[in-house]
């Protein structure tokens, strides 16, 4: 019974020993989605052949919503008004008519029952010498004028409650809707937005060669925990969120080191230009040494030493005026 009991006991301890590995993490990188890509902040970037599935928006970022006019939540839909533009307010039998349609009405009924009683319009057309015989025909001949004049009488009054306004042939247009402001700030016309206010850019090799060079470069000051050369590669707002994951590792006494970066495949998602800023979002996949060591002893806490790992990730650059380029957000795929 022993011997059973010590070989379950054993069991159970390499079961739990396995589950620790396996939800261990494989790497030491740092996780997250953070930064700002201008007006495109709250948006998916373009699929590539590098990141071809879906990569969700920025998660953590300083820039407002409020300032991204081309977002718009998705469904959005503007309310529909009760009468569409461009349309009369209500049918000819509408349950509250109008005074054109209650005149018409009026007349067509006083019209007929006056003919058929013989004393229609000037006393009846028989007074006008068609004689008691023509009391049925002077019937129709009336009921014709009174349509006429019914006709003539709806369409008036139809045409003053009709915001529409009669083309140089007749037809009726309308002018072009206005936007309707979104929950967002951005503007949206039957629940689709407006694109946003930037034109895209051509990325020449010189880009190309930046943003692999900023890659390596904002790692390794990352690993050496080194804040000016970080502060000279990112914009502001991202070195607020470096600097913060920095600190929250001196908390708890760790330190990251990267070594052997090495970019495996790139290419260029978007480009574009907002003023006097220019964005370039670029999907990376890369390889590294990647692992957490004791600050004290150097001793390896998470990772493996010997084994590189694979990251891909989307790193957006900004430059200003011509500037040089700055990391100004990452994003996971």
């Amino acid at each position: 019974m022993s011997k059973i009991r010590t070989t379950l006991t054993g069991a159970l301890t390499a079961a739990v020993g396995l589950s620790l590995v396996l939800a261990a993490p494989a790497d030491a990188r740092r996780g997250g989605s953070f930064g700002s890509r201008g007006y495109r902040t709250y948006s998916a970037p373009a699929p590539t052949s590098t990141a071809p599935g879906y990569t969700a928006p920025v998660q953590r970022s300083m820039t407002a919503p409020s300032a991204n006019p081309g977002s718009s939540p998705s469904g959005y839909q503007p309310a529909r008004p009760s009468v569409m533009p461009g349309q009369p307010n209500g049918g000819f039998f509408q349950r509250r008519p109008g005074f054109g349609t209650g005149l018409a009405a009026g007349l067509l009924t006083g019209g007929l029952v006056g003919a058929l009683m013989g004393h229609g319009f000037g006393g009846g057309w028989g007074g006008y010498g068609m004689g008691a015989g023509g009391g049925f025909l002077a019937a129709l001949i009336q009921l014709l004028l009174v349509g006429g004049l019914i006709a003539l009488a709806v369409s008036f009054f139809r045409r003053r409650s009709n915001p529409a306004m009669a083309g140089p042939f007749g037809a009726a247009y309308e002018p072009d809707p206005q936007p309707i402001q979104g929950p967002w700030g951005g503007y949206a016309n039957g629940g689709q937005a407006y694109p946003p206010p930037s034109d895209d850019i051509a990325v020449s090799a010189a880009d190309r060669a930046a943003f692999e060079r900023l890659l390596g470069e904002v790692q390794d000051a990352f690993g050496r925990e080194d804040y000016g050369a970080l502060r000279e590669r990112t914009t502001p707002e991202v070195m607020s969120f470096l600097a913060e994951e920095l600190s929250q590792n001196a908390t708890h006494n760790r330190r990251n080191d990267v070594s052997q970066l090495r970019l495996l495949q790139s290419d260029v998602s978007e480009a574009w230009s907002e003023g006097d800023a220019d964005y370039a979002t670029v999907a990376m996949r890369y390889e590294s040494l990647d692992v957490m060591r004791d600050r004290q002893t150097g001793a390896i806490v998470e990772g493996d030493p010997n084994r590189p790992t694979q990251t891909t990730e989307l790193w957006t650059f900004v430059r200003h005026s011509g500037g040089p380029w700055k990391l100004s957000a990452i994003q996971e795929t």
